[in-house]
């Protein structure tokens, strides 16, 4: 019973997350239509669309790369480490078999 009101708690408390971030990106759709509408008051209003738009493209773009960079630099998908220890313990029950001896 402990668990079950433990996964309900932890569900519940992932639901709120999730709206929450729902919630942050209507936020930040209603804050660069705001920063667009207020460069609208210096400038022709496509002008600032294009330039509202321009911002979020060239940050989309620095995100894409550094996520690119990091996905990059953690290697390969495998269990480099854990096949190794594996390929040992396979070699040291080898080793014992044909020396005749158990582990």
């Amino acid at each position: 019973m402990e668990m079950m009101e433990k996964g309900r708690r932890a569900g519940k408390g992932a639901g709120l997350l999730g709206a929450a971030g729902v919630m942050t990106m209507y936020g930040t759709g209603a804050l660069l239509v705001t920063a667009g509408a207020a460069l609208a008051l210096i400038v022709p209003v496509w002008v600032a669309a294009l330039a509202v738009t321009g911002v979020l493209f060239l940050a989309a773009a620095v995100t894409a790369l550094a996520g690119r960079q990091e996905i990059h630099h953690a290697g390969p998908a495998l269990p480099q480490a854990a096949m190794a220890s594996g390929r040992e313990d396979v070699d040291a029950f080898m080793d014992a078999a044909r020396a005749g001896r158990s582990l």
